[in-house]
């Protein structure tokens, strides 16, 4: 497989510093390496450029902190993944999750690109299928949220909802509640949950973790997004429990376990649906000998093709 790593080292979205620097502890971690050794061509495209948090002004527009430039980052990102050939698997390194909104989106247009034009296909065989591996729900508004960090908000962005130029990143594309599970939640606001609920976003709590299992989660996402041409998997460091990955900004106790999570890996590379993957939310600042990004490379080994036999 040719896989493509392009770094989106933003930490705008974030409501303290660090995860500006997970791109370059995963690559510190031999993820080009790791990837290499499984048989993979991989190319690491660089970085999207992204300005200073220090050289901005922090004032919040219509309640989004950072919210010009985290557009522009995430308007870069985007072009760069969509422009992407239709054979590349890309690898997006945040940074932090408000990153998705433009990889995401790129993901989309880049499908619908490469798609459109083949026999057969038709709009509704270029639906993007998202697993939002995450503690949180990431479905805060500018109205909902109690912190105007965009890092809690790019889900409800890349389904129509908030900021008009935000929305706008998909190029009239957004993503359908039906085509989106989230997997390992533990953490999420009052009015998020009222909005999930009314969206009817199917969420995998811990709760339901430790109830059916990660073989039962996959085997009824997998039928749930049967219908999309492809599947991106956004992995939020902090799914995992912080005694697994304690680099993280927002560690949440009770998280998945370090097997639960390779298990969850395993069994997409097993489904071949799985187009792309983002890692986000890698804190450097506050991690134990790049324990957490090690971790993380681990998982995007067992995504794309690491067996123990």
């Amino acid at each position: 497989m040719n896989v493509s790593i392009l770094g989106i080292p933003m930490d705008l979205g974030a409501g303290r510093r660090g995860v500006d620097m997970g791109a370059s502890a995963l690559r510190n971690a031999q993820l080009a390496r790791t990837l290499r050794d499984l048989g993979h061509h991989v190319d690491d495209l660089g970085d999207v450029p992204v300005p200073i948090p220090e050289t901005l002004d922090k004032h919040a527009s219509g309640g989004l902190v950072f919210l010009e430039p985290i557009l522009d980052t995430c308007r870069r990102a985007a072009e760069r993944v969509a422009a992407l050939p239709p054979d590349v698997f890309p690898l997006t390194l945040g940074g932090d999750h408000s990153v998705s909104m433009g990889t995401v989106a790129g993901n989309a247009r880049r499908l619908a690109a490469h798609r459109m034009g083949a026999p057969g296909q038709d709009a509704q065989g270029t639906r993007l299928g998202v697993i939002w591996v995450d503690a949180h729900t990431d479905y805060n508004t500018p109205e909902s949220s109690p912190s105007g960090n965009i890092h809690g908000m790019p889900v409800a962005h890349l389904t129509g909802l908030g900021d008009p130029g935000l929305v706008a990143l998909g190029g009239g594309w957004t993503l359908r509640p039906e085509d989106i599970t989230m997997i390992g939640i533990r953490s999420v606001d009052i009015r998020e949950r009222d909005a999930m609920r009314e969206a009817g976003i199917r969420a995998y709590t811990m709760k339901d973790v430790d109830q059916l299992g990660i073989t039962r989660i996959i085997e009824q996402t997998l039928e749930q997004l049967s219908g999309a041409a492809g599947i991106h998997v956004s992995f939020d460091a902090d799914a995992l429990d912080p005694g697994v990955c304690p680099g993280v900004g927002t560690p949440v106790p009770g998280g998945l376990t370090y097997r639960e999570g390779h298990l969850l890996m395993e069994l997409l590379c097993e489904s071949g649906r799985v187009t792309s993957m983002d890692i986000v939310e890698v804190n450097p600042i506050l991690d134990t000998h790049n324990q957490t990004a090690e971790v993380m490379v681990g998982m995007a080994a067992s995504l794309l093709g690491q067996r123990i036999m």
